[in-house]
Parts: structure tokens; C-alpha cells; sequence
């Protein structure tokens, strides 16, 4: 008995035993039809091979060729489903034929193409759905296009019947109103012609429906019994009747921008909205407000009352007022040079108006008492190539201070006059000290060097101390000896100040409404309020109306310097100005307006605020809320004026106080001087925001009560060292506290327990150190931290203990936080801050 071993099935020769092995002789394949509407079937087509048994199916590979190829039949799915084992049996079986099978390639290849066939099909069936999808898509894109234009014609010729039907009606219902008016006028002909003949003796009972009469006429009035309506009443009625025939037309709401501020009368609210007052006043009755239409109500309500007329609100505040009182920047081309301004300012009795009166070549201290000027003056000069230069003369610093503490920014050079033979005093290093704050140039004018013990070079020396570096000396400050009694050296003073002016570019729009600054402002009889106006961009004309701090005015006069009229006044150029209703004050800015209305606005809006001011002084200078203010905006810098009784005890504060400084925090000095505290000393703080440290000092009346008005806080000493502690202390406060670790102990957790109605507690050991209750702690786990706080309970057994040192066992428990786990870390320490100090 042997056996033969085929490449995919087994042939029994001889012997009892016999292996049957049923080869595939059907080769298949599916195919998809398609058909009309997309509708496709798939479909299994077989070829069908003659069965080989027995022997190699290498012999038989020709013999099978000769043969005719099997015809393919299309079988259904359903036919599919039938065992092929089935037609196997069927055939007829043959002794030593061996069924052929096909190999791996012709498997694979055939595979290949019915897999690539199948693959062509779908993607020309995808297609094909795509090209019909995109079709019906643009289809229905047309169909809703021209349905669109449709309803579009459709809906413009309903409108157009609409509206012809519209004007029909009223047509018609107008004639029918005349026709009607006409048929009631016939028919009350001849009952007023009976009625004149016959009267009624009993006038008709209530209830009794009275006769309606017609047009008043003479006789009818003339009757006294005869009781007709007026002719109101029947122009009523009519509208009635026309109203009944032609319909209720209603009227289109009209829906207006109302400006509300931040507080309105009832009756000024009700003009804006166009609307009734006894309406406005019904909309607050509903919601329970009780009002007269004179009463003031605040802004919120005003919005929700005229949001519920259905008005749109605009919101705006009183400060409002104000936007665009000041003009927009010019631009370049606009602008053409203008006079330098220059302040003359200085010691007492140094010769401040000397020297302006020697360049102006008049006498003008011989008109004030005692040759000292008692007000501020302005007066424009003409140099001798041309150039034009405009002079400020104060009587001390006070008018300066003022218009630098309502930025205004007037002056554009300063001369500071020192006198050589008396050299550097109080008033000059005050002047020194406005300058820079000012951060304008400074000019020096040594003057009176005729006098037998002049000492420029003194001057220069001192100068040095007050970070006044002259030319001379290597510096960029300039500086000209003069003699204002002599009259020598202005013309190198008048030059140096065109240098300068050359070096600024000084520029300014003459084409545009008046803007500038009041430098001196009184009360005249005969002639009013009169306000020494400065021109700074702009042209002042005769009739404009003005208006300066809380007073407006139109402009009745302009008087120059010399006491001439004129009509207008450029940029730079200094006139007295009458037709204000009060006198300003020095140091307000001016500009035109557009009407009277605008000017009372914001002047009303001004007296209200310094009202408010008056009403809240002495609220910003105290050394306590300027700590305060500088924390909340991040500034580390204290801004301090020391006045000493000796010139040694200033320069120790002001060295020790300099000393005190840090990156962080540090003490300006605005002004150090010698000598009492006076009011510009007060009004110089008041500007700067500084407080006034007195050592050994006082201040006089006016400054206390200067003060007392601005809110400046002025403080004395008699030790240089509390002054100096006190000013650290306050330095001090400034500075953030430095936090600093300690470290106590580590414990490593042993175990987690969960207890309840405490939660997870580690029992832990403690390996170095100690751990105490209360401490801060870091939960450390493969050296990551992972959570900061504070032990909760530390337990020693079963007592609550207060440390634990190293080598014992513990319970720890964390605040607010569970998820511990063996073999983390525990790292106690604790946290100290620590005040730092200058």
C-alpha cells in the first residue's frame, strides 16, 4: 500500500484505505451590474474545469487544453450560497486522475485583477454620483434664483397696488367727507329757517339726545335760547368723521439722540426727548417716584426714562465740558517763528526792573512805591536788527508757581539776575529752583557791576553750588555782565537771549482762534475786571468772547504795552484785555469760544469744581497718604523741601537724606535753603507735591495759612537725627520684606492610615532633625515637590505632641491635603519675614 502526495491533496493507490480529496473545479468571480436609475446587482460568474483523478496534473496540462473552454454562466447570490461539494460529487470520479488546481501566481493574479476591476467600477459609480450631485445641486440653485426673482417681482408689484390702493381710499374717503359736510349743511338749511319761526318752549330732558346744529351763523348766535355747539366742537366732530372714513393712520414714532449729563431737570429732559412733560412725570409715577417737572433727577434714571420712550441716550459727564476747550496741535506747515518769552526773576532790590526798564528806555520804577514792583508786568521789546522780544516782570515767584500749578508752560527763557557786589540770596536759589522745575534755559545777568565792590567772579563761584555752570567755567549755562544803571552790556543780554530763542526753533500758528495764558489780573474802576493777557498761538480780535478760569467775557478793548488800542494781538504778544464779567486769576489759561451759551457752560462747570476743591483741601500733602500713594502707583521716591536755620545744618540734611537712598527708594529735595518758611516756599511744594521739613524754623502767617488752602503738610524739627530717622522710617516702609527659611527636620513616611473623620494620617519617622506642630512643610516625592502647607496633628502614639525628634515615630496629618504615600519625604521648616531697613 503506498501513497501518493500531491501539491495540494492526497490520491490512495491500492490497498483497503483510499483518501478521497475534492479539488475546486469552479473558478468564480463577481461582477456588478448596473442598470438604468442607479440601481446596480452584484452578480458571480463561474468557469467550470474538467476534474483530473489521479496521476500528476502535469500530463494532463495539454490534453485539458485541446479541450473547448467551459462556456461561463452568470449564477446569483443565491445560488452562490449552495455547497460546492455538492457539484464535486456529481462529476463522475476517475481512478488515477488528480484534480488541477491553480497556483499561487494565478491565484494572486487573478485576485489582483478582480480586486482592480472591482475598484475601476466603484470609482466610475463615485463619479458618476458626483457629476449627478453636482448637477442637481446647480439645478436647485437656479430653481431658488429665479424663485427669489419672483417673489422680489411679485412682492414690488403687491407694494405698487398696495400703495394706488392707498391713495384711492384717501381719494375716495375725502370726497365722501366733502359730500357728507355738504348733505349736512343742506339739510340743516331748513330746519334752522323752521326753527327761527318756531321756537321749542321746553328744551329737551337729560338723557334726551340733543339736536346737532350746524355752522355757527349770526342769527343763530343772537338767539339765547337756542343752545348750539361750538365751533371747536364741530371742527372735533368732523375730524371724527374724517377720521371714522379714512381710517386710523398712526404715526411714525420719531426716535432722537438724547444728551444726558449727570444731572437733569424733569422739564429740560422732557424738551429733549420732544416729548410731554405730564408724560415723563406718569412714566415716574408707575414706578413709584413722586416728581414735579422743576425736580433734578440723576442720570440713570434720566436713561431709563427716555430709553422707554424709545430715544437713544448719549451718556456725558460734566467734565465734558471741557473737551476741545483747548485747541488741536497745529501742524508744521501752519506754523511761522514768534518773540521768545523771557521771565526776569531774582533777588529783591538786584535790579530786576532796572534792567527792564533800561531796555525798554523807560522809567518804570519811578511810578511804583518805594522802586518795588508791586505787579506783574508784560512788555514786548524790538531789538536793533528787528527781532522782537517779549518780557514777564514778577514781583517774586508766585505768579510763576501759580502757572506752573495750572499747566501752563509760559516762559520759554529765564533771565536770573544777580547782583555782583551782593551775590547769590534766598530769592536766587529759589528762582533757581523754579527754573529747573520749569526745565527752561537759564540766562545770568550779572548786574551792578559799576558799583565800587562788584565781584563777578563771586557770582560765578556760588553759582557753581546750585548746579550753575556758567560759560566761563566750562559750562552751557550763558551768562553777561550788565549794568542796568549804565546801561552796558544789554546788548550782549538781548543777543544771547536771540542765541538761545534761535537754539529753541520757537514756532506758532497766527491763522487760527486765540489761546494763551492771563499773567495779571485786577479790578479797576472805571474800567472793570481787566486781565493782562499772553498770547501763545492764535490771533485775539476786538468782539471775540473768552473765557479764562471761572470767568468769560467778549472783548471790549485791547491796550498794549504802551497804553495804545489795538485790534488784535498775535502770538507772544502781551495786551490788556477789558469786557470780563470777573476778575481771573494769574496763571489761567484762556481761549476763545464759539458762543456765550459754551463760555457759561464751562465757567459754570469751573466755579462748581474749586468749590469742591475749597471744600476738600488738606487732603493731599500729609506724609502718611503720600506712603500711601506711592505704594499704590509702584513710585519709590520721597519728593521733600528742607528750610534750616544755618546754611550747615541744610547741607547735613540734605547729605544725610542722600545718603538714605537705594535703587529702590530715594529722597528728592526739591528746594534747600536757608532762612524761614515763606509762601513760595509753600506754593513750590504745593506744585511739586512735597512736604516741608522746618529745622529750626517757622513758617510766617501767610505760609501757614498758604497751606492750610493748598493742603501742603509742613513739619519742624530741632534734631537733625529724628528728621533723619523719621524720613527712614518712612523710606523703610517702601521696601518689600525679605522672606527667609529655616530648616528644622525631613521624616519619612512608613505607612498611610485612614482614620475616619480625619482622613489620611502618615506614620512616618523622623530621620533628621525635628519636626514640630504648626511648622511649614513640603511633601517631597522622588525629589519632586509635590505639595507646600502646615502640619494639621502631629501625634507621638496616641497624644498630640508639640515636636518630634529624629529617631522617633510619628502620625503627621497635612492641612487640606491627602495623597500621601509611602516613601515620600517630609521636609519641615519654617518661614520668617524680615523687615528690611535703609
Amino acid at each position: 500500500m503506498s501513497e501518493t502526495n500531491e501539491t495540494e491533496g492526497k490520491t490512495a493507490r491500492g490497498g483497503g484505505k483510499m483518501t478521497l480529496n475534492v479539488r475546486r473545479t469552479v473558478e468564480s468571480g463577481h461582477v456588478r451590474q448596473s442598470f438604468s436609475h442607479g440601481r446596480s446587482k452584484s452578480v458571480l460568474v463561474e468557469k467550470k474545469k474538467r476534474r483530473a483523478i489521479g496521476g500528476s496534473s502535469a500530463p494532463q496540462a495539454p490534453a485539458e487544453e485541446a479541450k473547448p473552454k467551459p462556456q461561463p454562466r452568470v449564477v446569483s447570490e443565491a445560488q452562490q450560497k449552495k455547497p460546492q461539494i455538492e457539484e464535486t460529487q456529481q462529476q463522475p470520479r476517475q481512478k488515477g486522475q488528480v484534480l488541477r488546481q491553480l497556483s499561487e501566481e494565478e491565484k494572486d493574479a487573478r485576485n489582483r485583477a478582480l480586486k482592480g476591476a472591482r475598484e475601476r467600477e466603484a470609482e466610475r459609480t463615485r463619479a458618476a454620483q458626483a457629476a449627478a450631485e453636482a448637477a442637481a445641486i446647480e439645478l436647485a440653485v437656479q430653481e431658488q434664483r429665479a424663485k427669489e426673482e419672483k417673489a422680489v417681482v411679485e412682492r414690488k408689484a403687491k407694494e405698487d397696488q398696495r400703495h394706488e390702493a392707498e391713495a384711492k381710499a384717501r381719494k375716495v374717503g375725502e370726497e365722501n367727507v366733502r359730500k357728507h359736510l355738504l348733505k349736512e349743511e343742506v339739510e340743516e338749511a331748513p330746519r334752522s329757517a323752521e326753527a327761527r319761526h318756531k321756537k321749542s318752549p321746553v328744551a329737551p330732558r337729560r338723557g334726551e339726545e340733543r339736536r346737532v346744529r350746524g355752522r355757527l351763523t349770526i342769527t343763530n348766535a343772537l338767539d339765547e335760547e337756542q343752545r348750539q355747539r361750538s365751533l371747536a366742537s364741530l371742527k372735533r366732530r368732523q375730524e371724527r368723521q374724517k377720521k371714522q372714513i379714512t381710517g386710523p393712520q398712526a404715526q411714525a414714532k420719531i426716535q432722537r439722540e438724547v444728551v444726558i449729563p449727570e444731572a437733569i431737570t424733569i422739564q429740560e429732559l422732557a424738551n429733549r426727548m420732544a416729548e410731554r412733560g405730564v408724560d415723563v412725570i406718569k412714566a415716574l409715577m408707575r414706578d413709584g417716584e413722586m416728581h414735579k417737572i422743576t425736580d433734578i433727577i440723576d442720570a440713570d434714571t434720566a436713561q431709563l426714562l427716555a430709553e422707554e420712550f424709545g430715544h437713544i441716550v448719549r451718556r456725558v459727564s460734566e467734565a465734558d465740558v471741557e473737551e476741545g476747550f483747548i485747541g488741536a496741535e497745529d501742524h508744521a506747515e501752519d506754523l511761522q517763528p514768534r518773540a521768545p518769552i523771557v521771565t526776569i526773576m531774582g533777588h529783591v532790590d538786584h535790579g530786576k526792573t532796572s534792567l527792564l526798564d533800561a531796555i525798554r528806555t523807560t522809567n518804570v520804577v519811578s511810578q511804583e512805591a518805594g522802586g518795588i514792583t508791586q505787579h506783574i508786568g508784560a512788555y514786548q521789546v524790538e531789538t536793533a536788527d528787528g527781532h522782537k522780544i517779549t518780557f514777564i516782570d514778577t514781583p517774586g515767584h508766585e505768579a510763576f508757581t501759580a502757572m506752573r500749578q495750572r499747566g501752563a508752560q509760559v516762559t520759554d527763557i529765564v533771565i536770573l539776575v544777580v547782583a555782583a557786589d551782593d551775590g547769590v540770596k534766598p530769592q536766587t536759589v529759589e528762582a533757581i529752583a523754579h527754573a529747573k522745575a520749569a526745565e527752561v534755559p537759564i540766562i545770568v545777568a550779572i548786574n551792578k557791576i559799576d558799583k565800587p565792590g562788584a565781584d563777578p567772579k563771586r557770582v560765578r563761584t556760588e553759582l557753581l553750588s546750585h548746579d550753575i555752570v556758567v560759560e566761563s567755567l566750562g559750562g552751557d549755562t550763558l551768562e553777561v555782565e550788565v549794568s542796568a544803571l549804565k546801561k552796558t552790556g544789554l546788548e550782549k543780554l538781548l543777543e544771547a537771549i536771540s542765541l538761545q530763542a534761535e537754539v529753541l526753533e520757537l514756532k506758532a500758528n497766527p491763522d487760527r482762534p486765540a489761546e494763551g495764558v492771563i499773567v495779571e489780573a485786577k479790578l479797576e474802576r472805571g474800567r472793570g475786571p481787566v486781565g493782562t493777557a499772553l498770547i501763545q498761538r492764535g490771533t485775539l480780535h476786538l468782539g471775540d468772547l473768552i473765557v479764562a478760569g471761572s470767568a468769560y467775557g467778549r472783548v471790549r478793548a485791547l491796550i498794549n504795552e504802551n497804553g495804545e488800542h489795538v485790534t488784535s494781538a498775535g502770538p507772544s504778544v502781551p495786551v490788556e484785555v477789558l469786557g470780563f464779567d470777573s476778575a481771573p486769576e494769574a496763571g489761567d489759561q484762556f481761549a476763545v469760544v464759539d458762543n456765550e451759551a459754551r463760555a457759561r457752560e464751562i465757567t459754570d462747570y469751573r466755579q462748581r469744581e474749586r468749590r469742591k476743591r475749597l471744600a476738600v483741601a488738606g487732603q493731599r500733602g500729609t506724609l502718611e497718604q503720600m506712603m500711601s500713594n506711592l505704594k499704590a502707583a509702584g513710585v519709590k521716591e520721597f519728593t521733600l523741601l528742607v528750610k534750616g536755620d544755618v546754611q550747615g545744618s541744610v547741607e547735613a540734611i540734605v547729605a544725610a537724606l542722600d545718603k538714605l537712598g537705594t535703587e529702590e527708594v530715594r529722597a528728592r529735595i526739591v528746594h534747600a535753603a536757608v532762612g524761614g518758611i515763606t509762601e513760595s516756599d509753600v506754593g513750590l511744594a504745593a506744585t511739586s507735591g512735597a512736604v516741608i521739613l522746618g529745622f529750626n524754623v517757622r513758617a510766617n502767617t501767610q505760609a501757614r495759612e498758604a497751606a492750610e488752602r493748598s493742603g501742603v503738610e509742613i513739619r519742624y524739627y530741632n534734631v537733625i537725627y529724628d528728621l533723619v530717622d523719621e524720613v527712614k522710617q518712612a523710606m523703610s516702609g517702601l521696601l518689600a520684606p525679605t522672606r527667609r527659611e529655616t530648616f528644622l527636620g525631613n521624616a519619612e513616611v512608613l505607612e498611610v492610615f485612614t482614620i475616619s473623620k480625619v482622613g489620611k494620617v502618615a506614620g512616618c519617622r523622623v530621620t533628621e532633625g525635628k519636626v514640630e506642630r504648626g511648622a511649614h512643610v513640603r511633601l517631597i516625592r522622588d525629589n519632586v515637590v509635590i505639595h507646600e502647607g502646615k502640619l494639621s496633628t502631629l501625634k507621638r502614639f496616641k497624644d498630640e505632641v508639640r515636636e518630634v525628634v529624629a529617631g522617633q515615630e510619628c502620625g503627621m496629618a497635612f492641612e487640606g491635603y491627602q495623597d500621601m504615600r509611602k516613601g515620600d519625604v517630609i521636609e519641615c521648616f519654617e518661614v520668617e519675614h524680615v523687615q528690611r531697613t535703609l
